[in-house]
């Protein structure tokens, strides 16, 4: 009886170290187990799972001496997937059985088939699986050999069985510029090296889209990296460019891979690549589809299961950048102009109305309104936690609406981050998406929500440093709320005025403006905003050297603000400086943790800081200031302040 040797030619393989050696390990402990190893070796399309699977098992020939089988199943080819009967006719064949002996049934040729390779070392590779029941009856049932399934899905009906799984990872920046190298050399890739780097970043690490995009330059020598770079960087042509004469396309492996979902998860794939963010749970995407939270979960894992999106922790999902662009790509051919307008409105709207919730849960004395059927957060740290995760999708939504024309749900986006803004930070990106609500708003031709949104970007100037600018914006906010008749709004613009008397040094100016937004909140009867002027006049006198005077406004901040734990955390804080009380003051940085506000808790290490220094303590004066001023580094703040008081230690 001849020994089969079928396996074609493996192709390049760059890197894959971790993979092969899985592989490795698997194979040695196959001839334990008295009965052939599968392993199911899934990726997305042009990940190389045919290649490393191929160059796998060439390299590992000797260990199976009685022959190594083959077969293309074509799961995501153009044809219709390959019938096993048809492979167990090829692998008898194989074996030297000739045609007319061999049975025409399913049942029969795995019988014999299973009779062939009883008891023997062999290898065999199933290329391009599109279901586990394909796949089942050219499984060998016994023998000391070795099954390599590639497929796109995971084929969970596998591994339950007792397959082992494998997902084959798109590559690294390294590995991917090794393959550039292979096909344009090294002078070529190593003359344009930020370029090449930014070619492999733009195929998003895929060896498939790599290789194309190497095979167009190796064919054009005299065209710099550069020249694709551009072509790939804009997002309508990256697909077209990642093309040659042939059907080798990234366009046309996923299109494939498209085609062989069912239309309610190809309907979620398609809306998702309009979504307006790099990641979605189910909620997220039940949104953007119209569909019950329940069965967004069940296609989300149909997708991931079909390797078109990648699994996050916490039931998250995202494309990778060449899939996203198929799926809009797709949505834009197949979903209506108006379909597409109602996902991404819907999409948007889910944010707004999520991230008002998670504002409430955080900051609930601001009053925002709340949807009915919103998501509920547990308290402040949880709607933090959900804001601070989701930031970046929450920008992404508002520049959405505003390129859309939605101002409205766009400067109230923004708006609902405050507390984020307030308690984590995010500085660097806070007056870029401030900037981007005040134009939503203007646009909108809304006077309130254009001086809301003068007085988030006059926060943002702030906190940066920018003090001259953040005064001007303070002023017009405050000249808008003077020509609107809002008492209470023209007293908080006094108040944002002091805190910049505050910071310059001038708390004798800062207690006068701190008096008039006083004034003001208690003739316009709002009980919070009166204690926080009270704690905002408290600090100020403490800062002019009036420290006994300060006294009677903290208390009766402290006391009066009973429901909101960050403010009378604040003036619990300051009345600790005050008094020189490291516990008090101890107590507050707690609260200050748990509430997640990461602002506060640089407030308290600050105050602590200046309290040893008071009471003779250098050492531990210099430890808490320099900790207060790593976490607003973290946040992106300025730290003026702590560097001044950091600089007299020296």
């Amino acid at each position: 009886m001849p020994t089969p040797r079928q396996l074609p030619p493996a192709g390049l393989l760059i890197d894959r170290r971790e993979t092969l050696a899985f592989l490795d390990r698997v194979n040695g402990r196959r001839s334990a187990s008295g009965s052939p190893v599968v392993v199911v070796v899934s990726g997305p399309a042009g990940v190389g799972k045919t290649t490393l699977s191929l160059n796998w098992a060439h390299r590992n020939h000797d260990h199976f001496p009685d022959g190594q089988l083959y077969a293309d199943l074509r799961g995501h080819a153009t044809d219709p997937p390959v019938d096993p009967a048809e492979v167990l006719g090829l692998f008898i064949r194989a074996f030297g059985i000739a045609p007319d002996r061999i049975p025409g049934g399913l049942a029969e040729r795995a019988a014999l088939y299973q009779s062939l390779v009883n008891g023997r070392r062999i290898v065999v590779v199933l290329d391009d699986a599109i279901s586990a029941a394909q796949v089942r009856p050219l499984l060998p049932a016994s023998g000391d050999g070795m099954v390599l399934v590639t497929s796109r899905w995971r084929l969970a009906g596998l591994v339950v069985g007792g397959a082992r799984g494998l997902q084959v990872e798109r590559l690294g920046v390294d590995a991917g510029l090794d393959l550039l190298r292979h096909t344009l050399g090294d002078d070529r890739v190593g003359d344009e090296l930020a370029a090449a780097t930014e070619l492999v970043d733009l195929c998003a690490g895929v060896p498939l889209a790599v290789s194309v995009a190497a095979a167009r330059l190796a064919t054009r020598p005299r065209w710099p990296l550069t020249e694709m770079v551009a072509a790939l960087a804009q997002e309508s042509r990256r697909l077209s460019a990642l093309s040659v004469e042939d059907d080798m396309t990234i366009r046309a492996a996923l299109t494939l891979s498209y085609q062989n979902l069912a239309p309610d998860a190809a309907r979620l794939y398609r809306l998702l690549g309009l979504f307006p963010g790099g990641s979605f749970g189910g909620a997220a995407a039940a949104a953007a589809a119209g569909l019950p939270p329940e069965e967004s979960r069940r296609l989300l894992g149909v997708l991931a299961d079909a390797n078109l999106l990648d699994d996050l922790p916490g039931g998250e999902y995202r494309f990778h950048d060449l899939v996203r662009l198929h799926a809009r790509e797709t949505a834009e051919l197949e979903d209506s102009a108006t379909a597409r307008e109602e996902s991404v409105r819907r999409a948007v709207s889910w944010f707004l109305d999520t991230a008002r919730a998670a504002s409430d849960a955080a900051a609930p004395y601001r009053r925002i309104p709340v949807a009915t059927g919103a998501m509920e957060f547990a308290d402040a740290a949880d709607g933090l936690d959900w804001m601070d995760r989701e930031f970046r999708n929450l920008r992404a939504a508002a520049q959405v609406a505003f390129e859309r024309g939605w101002h409205e749900i766009a400067w109230q986006l923004v708006d609902a981050l405050w507390p984020l803004f307030l308690h984590r930070g995010f500085y660097a990106e806070r007056l870029e998406v401030d900037r981007l609500g005040l134009a939503a708003a203007r646009a909108a031709g809304d006077p309130v929500g254009e001086a809301k949104m003068l007085n988030r970007t006059g926060v943002s100037l702030r906190t940066l440093g920018r003090w001259d600018e953040a005064a001007e914006d303070f002023g017009r906010a405050l000249e808008i709320w003077r020509g609107l008749g809002n008492a209470y709004r023209v007293a908080g613009g006094y108040r944002r005025l002091g805190w910049l008397e505050l910071d310059r040094d001038r708390p004798e100016a800062a207690i006068r403006l701190f008096t008039e937004a006083l004034d003001g909140y208690q003739a316009a009867g709002e009980v919070r905003r009166v204690a926080l002027a009270r704690c905002d006049l408290g600090r100020a006198l403490v800062e002019s050297g009036r420290a006994e005077e300060a006294v009677p406004y903290l208390t009766a901040a402290y006391e009066a603000a009973e429901s909101d734990r960050y403010n009378r955390t604040r003036a619990l804080i300051l009345l600790g400086r005050v008094q020189g009380s490291e516990p008090d003051i101890n107590r507050g940085l707690q609260v200050m943790r748990e509430l997640g506000s990461a602002s506060g808790e640089a407030f308290a290490l600050q105050t602590l800081g200046e309290v040893a220094l008071r009471h003779g303590r250098p050492e531990d004066a210099r430890e808490l200031l320099s900790r207060a001023r790593q976490v607003l580094n973290g946040m992106g703040s300025a730290t003026t302040r702590l560097d001044r008081l950091l600089a007299q230690l020296e």
